[in-house]
């Protein structure tokens, strides 16, 4: 353990004992101690042009491998930083609506190397979901390892030279350069440093976001490409791997939610908490003992816990990076700041809501019971609440929900703001008018289109998919017209591609052919509010006419 970790260790254990003595002796318990602002490391130190690049690379969506995914994405911030949109991961049995399942956020289509559209054998065609909920942003903030597992480590290697380039205290560097390569997150297989770089020195910065905020946009007045904004930020144009993770750091570490009304009682003002608010405090800190492991300011002890919601051969958590057999099962105690803003709760996301009483499937009854219902390496610090006398859950939960919520971040205002995603704004893909029938191929099987990536000027990532093609052997084609069809086969071309046909699992896919269409749009101001439309088709001689035809087209607006 570094210095750093121990004193932050020694402080939360501190607040914890005290806290709880207090409540044990009568009276109520003292408000906590003041949030204090994070340290940046002595090799990152925080600057408003490093701070401004990280925002935009936080909102970036072109960051991802085919510009669907922002940091921003699965990291909400009027959701606490956490996902607004959880999908369904069938979980280790791959069977859907089964106890198993993880409620975590859904990341890209998976692709191959070259950026390829390939099935995947649990999510066939549609966005990956990932194995764990995203983790909250503001307990991060002060760990000195980050994500459930622990495995952002404190000390920051170099992604492209392995080289240390934090010793300490460089948790959140580490955290902000991993979901980058995730390929069920933001990127296709194989996907490396080098491309990451390059795109990034090509495209316009948040060509895709609308709604700038005016920090932003006043940085984007002053650098209007990313190597004017790394030039502002670390004084060379040069783009890698190390300062993209400086520079989202840096960002991430001005994220400090401490004007809640907890905070508000610390500072002094005795009627910042409700009455509720207040006697939930006490038995927080009191009979509960819930600050033993989500201790004050920060809301967690940052060590991690095993709360036997599912069996440790699920899902190994924190023995996954120390090789330990103690730490099977354990995951990293989320803070609870801003936790009532929250869409899901527990590593796995399996409660939707904190205090569900009378009904079951709340955060309350995992407490209420001392526990999940797997008892491998259950954390003994967890007692029945259900049977300690006095305790009001929902009196607690109306404390966690509301007292630690920072208004700033539930109203996403400064400096909890931030652009609207093109993902947010402009689903992908609209029905359009088809340039000919939808017609079936031989075997009945309709083809359908893939069109999950933005049209960006000047993009080299835009890309459209055919999938349930009835045949490998024979070609595909995209149409592409900046008109609407209307039904006929004319319209202006603007393209019309040929790509063959790749062999796809059977089931439980619907064809057995797919292909993806690569398109470099050209980067004219005047195709921005342009709206192209496309349509696929397949030569199938056992179909109808000889050619197979997607079930609709689809229609984009260039922005």
């Amino acid at each position: 353990m570094n210095p750093t970790t121990q004193t932050l260790s020694s402080l939360i254990f501190a607040i914890g004992i005290s806290a709880s003595t207090a409540t044990a002796q009568g009276g109520p318990p003292p408000p906590p101690p003041p949030l204090p602002n994070p340290v940046a490391p002595a090799e990152n130190p925080t600057t408003p042009q490093k701070v401004a690049l990280g925002k935009i690379l936080f909102f970036e969506e072109q960051l991802s491998s085919d510009d669907t995914m922002a940091c921003a994405t699965c990291h909400a911030p009027v959701a606490s930083f956490t996902d607004l949109r959880p999908g369904a991961n069938p979980g280790p049995d791959s069977l859907p609506q089964t106890p198993d399942d993880i409620f975590a956020s859904r990341g890209v289509i998976r692709a191959d190397v070259v950026g390829d559209y390939q099935p995947d054998p649990v999510f066939g065609f549609n966005t990956q979901v990932t194995g764990r909920r995203t983790p909250d942003i503001f307990a991060a903030l002060y760990a000195p390892e980050t994500f459930w597992d622990g495995r952002g480590s404190s000390t920051f290697l170099d992604p492209q030279t392995g080289a240390v380039s934090i010793p300490f205290g460089g948790a959140l560097e580490s955290q902000a350069v991993g979901p980058i390569m995730n390929d069920a997150e933001m990127a296709h297989e194989n996907r490396d440093w080098g491309m990451v770089t390059t795109k990034l020195g090509q495209v316009r910065p948040l060509a895709l976001a609308t709604d700038l905020t005016p920090d932003i946009a006043t940085a984007l007045l002053a650098d209007s490409t990313y190597p004017e904004l790394f030039d502002n930020a670390f004084g060379t144009p040069s783009i890698t791997a190390e300062r993209i993770g400086f520079a989202i750091a840096a960002y991430e570490r001005t994220l400090v939610p401490n004007q809640a009304p907890v905070d508000l009682f610390a500072a002094g003002n005795p009627n910042a908490l409700t009455p509720g608010q207040m006697m939930g405090w006490g038995q927080f800190t009191g009979p509960a003992r819930c600050n033993l492991c989500h201790t004050p300011p920060f809301f967690t002890d940052n060590q991690f816990h095993n709360l036997g919601l599912r069996p440790t051969a699920e899902d190994n958590g924190r023995q996954g990076v120390t090789g330990l057999f103690a730490d099977r099962g354990k995951f990293k105690t989320p803070s609870l700041r801003n936790a009532g803003l929250r869409q899901r709760f527990f590593h796995n996301g399996q409660a939707n809501v904190l205090n569900n009483d009378p009904a079951p499937g709340g955060v309350d009854d995992i407490y209420l019971a001392g526990g999940g219902p797997f008892p491998d390496n259950r954390d003994p610090l967890l007692l029945p609440l259900g049977g300690v006398p006095g305790i009001n859950m929902a009196q607690i939960m109306d404390f966690v929900g509301n007292a630690l919520t920072d208004p700033r971040v539930a109203q996403g205002l400064p400096p909890f703001d931030g652009p609207t995603l093109f993902s947010e704004s402009n689903p992908g893909g609209q029905a359009a008018d088809l340039f000919g029938p939808a017609n079936p191929g031989g075997n009945g099987v309709m083809p359908r289109l893939l069109c999950a990536t933005p049209p960006v000027r000047g993009s080299q990532s835009f890309k459209v998919g055919l999938i349930d093609a009835p045949t490998t052997a024979a070609n595909a084609w995209l149409a592409v017209s900046l008109r609407r069809a209307n039904g006929n086969w004319q319209g202006g071309y603007l393209l019309n591609l040929q790509q063959p046909l790749y062999a796809t699992f059977s089931a439980p896919l619907q064809g057995i052919g797919n292909a993806t269409f690569h398109l470099n749009l050209p980067d004219f101001p005047g195709l921005s509010g342009t709206e192209v439309n496309v349509q696929g088709f397949v030569h199938d001689a056992t179909a109808p006419g000889g050619t197979a035809a997607s079930t609709r087209g689809a229609s984009y607006l260039i922005p």
